[in-house]
């Protein structure tokens, strides 16, 4: 079932990136008069189609191979490496007929579309959602193993500040953006003392290898349902325990107990747990029980798939902040900004040697796991995923590698620069040789993921 979801769920962000990607060539290509051939959603390689409707000039369809799509405008030299139109003089319905200004708008089309599609998806998100805030009164909790417990970092800590700006809010400590900074510093209270933690300089790649970020929030292991029969239930814990300890081992994050339970199948826990005497009419939070509570011990037997009945509280304070019309615009377009500056900044790092390329780069099989493990978060998070791919997709495209829009691009701005086309046989040699590069890329990102599944 996991393996259908994560096909499914890349198909439909792949649609969606392409479609839109796409259309932004089809549009600006009509509206200056070029004939399209075809609009093709997926590769239909072979002849394979799914599907395909004449309309016009225009043949639509969808190919059979979901890892891209492509739009033939009549007299381009692109990625089909048609040569039927070379013998015959420029048409005026042809790209290559057209003035060098039109043809770079419509080879800028697809990046555009793909800047519009992520700036519309963080727009609606913040106007009907508005701005959540985590407060960073809340201790962290440090994944073991990852590039934060490497720095130092201890569950526990308390973020104080990021390169000397003081923090209000989680958001703010693990922004994606810092990651990009140069000599990124954190500040943190670890045992009553203030200390500086130093980033180490590939922190982007071992982000990326992780798959995590490795921080988050404490979420207090405070429980709320208790199931009638399973084993919490028969030990007397109820609603509104705040897990202590277990076996004597202080716990302090939902994910530790869950940690602890799983692996113990069948064997005795003393799990240490508090309880208010009576019900109170505020929030429930940790710092209350922990201080008007009273503590109990239990043994626990966890049945045979290690679960024992209980389910987590949520008690992380958030703030949400609606937006009106202008500010949603506004919050949208600066979170567009921000994350195609940093996807920009990653490949700077990559490209001079400050990443490794290997770990932070993935191809098809990570974007498919990637875009399964957004959607089992709930359709707001796998929106953002496909938002801040669609820049992702953006950035790649405007490259100056042959056969991406990005050397299309340069090519046709020299051919405005010099007033002439240039020979037949010289784009597609450079056509040919850009097919070449990206298919390359295509096997070497394809075997990357394999080998670091």
């Amino acid at each position: 079932m996991d393996l259908i979801n994560t096909i499914f769920y890349f198909i439909v962000a792949i649609f969606i990136l392409v479609t839109a990607h796409e259309f932004g060539h089809f549009i600006t290509a009509r509206i200056f008069g070029m004939r399209v051939d075809r609009f093709f959603i997926g590769f239909d390689f072979f002849g394979i189609k799914l599907w395909k409707k004449q309309i016009g000039d225009t043949e639509y369809g969808i190919g059979a191979f979901p890892v891209g799509g492509y739009v033939k405008i009549a007299g381009m030299v692109d990625e089909s490496l048609d040569t039927n139109f070379s013998a015959t003089p420029p048409q005026p319905w042809e790209f290559r007929a057209k003035p060098a200004w039109q043809r770079l708008i419509v080879l800028a089309g697809g990046v555009g579309m793909n800047m519009v599609l992520a700036a519309a998806v963080f727009i609606g998100i913040t106007a009907i959602f508005g701005e959540s805030r985590t407060p960073v009164t809340a201790p962290a909790f440090v994944e073991q193993g990852s590039v934060f417990a490497s720095m130092g970092l201890a569950t526990g800590d308390r973020l104080v500040a990021v390169n000397g700006y003081r923090l209000t809010y989680w958001e703010e400590a693990i922004d994606p953006e810092q990651l990009t900074v140069k000599g990124l510093q954190y500040t943190v209270e670890h045992n009553g003392n203030i200390v500086t933690l130093k980033a180490p300089a590939d922190i982007l790649t071992r982000v990326n290898e992780d798959q995590s970020i490795g921080i988050r929030p404490v979420m207090p292991p405070i429980v709320d349902q208790v199931l009638a029969g399973e084993p919490a239930s028969k030990a007397g814990i109820r609603s509104g325990a705040l897990i202590t300890a277990i076996d004597g081992k202080p716990v302090i994050d939902w994910t530790e107990v869950v940690g602890i339970i799983s692996k113990s199948k069948g064997r005795k826990l003393a799990v240490t747990w508090m309880q208010l005497p009576s019900p109170v009419a505020g929030p429930l939070t940790a710092e209350l029980i922990r201080n008007q509570g009273q503590s109990v011990t239990t043994e626990v037997v966890p049945n045979k798939t290690g679960k024992i009945g209980i389910s987590l509280k949520q008690t992380i304070a958030t703030e949400r902040r609606k937006l009106g019309a202008v500010e949603s615009v506004s919050s949208g377009l600066k979170q567009t900004w921000k994350t195609t500056t940093m996807t920009i900044q990653g490949f700077t790092k990559l490209f001079s040697g400050q990443e490794d390329i290997r770990k932070s780069v993935g191809g098809p099989i990570k974007i498919a796991r990637m875009a399964n493990q957004s959607a089992s978060q709930g359709p707001i998070s796998f929106l953002y995923f496909v938002a801040v791919l669609s820049i992702s997709l953006a950035v790649i495209n405007i490259l100056p590698i042959p056969a991406l829009d990005g050397g299309q691009f340069v090519i046709n701005a020299i051919e405005g620069i010099i007033g002439r086309e240039l020979p037949f046989e010289v784009k597609m040699r450079i056509q040919q040789v850009g097919m070449a590069i990206l298919l390359a890329m295509f096997a070497f990102f394809m075997i990357n993921d394999i080998i670091n599944k």
